[in-house]
């Protein structure tokens, strides 16, 4: 298992791990999947000052996590929103433990303090969402801190959407 950063050049592969995730789940709250021009955009943009993370086994990308600002002002620069994303066929292999915790060392060598996700929530679980990301991030240390009810329309249903955080820091510094 090697985890790198990702390049521009990764965008045709990420993107392919995340259309499912649009075309086929409430995960994303996207209706259409980016082009792959698009994904190349957002991974420039991201790399400009955050981490994006790339997770390879065996020659195959399994695999990625970024980070992004939670929001734009200054106050929050201590702060960051997370993502992660793994091949349908991927999960429960340790894949997602991995990206993150080396997303986290990164974060925290940037000085982040806090980290957030904001994730697709349904009380209950349907073809489209299960609770497998609020489970994960539960799992890695992340606690729910906040539901934005019935605030996303995909698939001709309600979500909701929820926020989990992670205190990697120490705010007294």
């Amino acid at each position: 298992m090697w985890i790198r950063l990702a390049a521009p050049g990764d965008a045709g592969t990420l993107l392919a791990i995340y259309a499912p995730y649009v075309e086929q789940t409430a995960v994303s709250f996207e209706y259409v999947a980016p082009t792959e021009v698009e994904f190349k955009k957002r991974i420039v943009h991201t790399l400009e000052k955050y981490p994006y993370l790339v997770l390879e086994d065996q020659g195959q990308v399994m695999g990625y996590a970024y980070a992004g600002p939670l929001k734009a002002r200054a106050a929050y620069d201590w702060s960051a929103e997370v993502s992660i994303y793994l091949r349908m066929n991927a999960r429960g292999k340790g894949y997602g433990k991995a990206l993150y915790t080396a997303l986290e060392d990164a974060l925290k060598q940037m000085g982040i303090r806090n980290l957030y996700a904001c994730i697709a929530f349904a009380e209950q679980e349907d073809e489209y969402l299960t609770q497998a990301s609020p489970r994960f991030h539960e799992r890695m240390g992340y606690h729910r801190c906040g539901t934005f009810t019935q605030c996303a329309f995909k698939f001709g249903r309600w979500y909701d959407m929820i926020w989990m955080e992670k205190m990697i820091g120490d705010n007294e510094e």
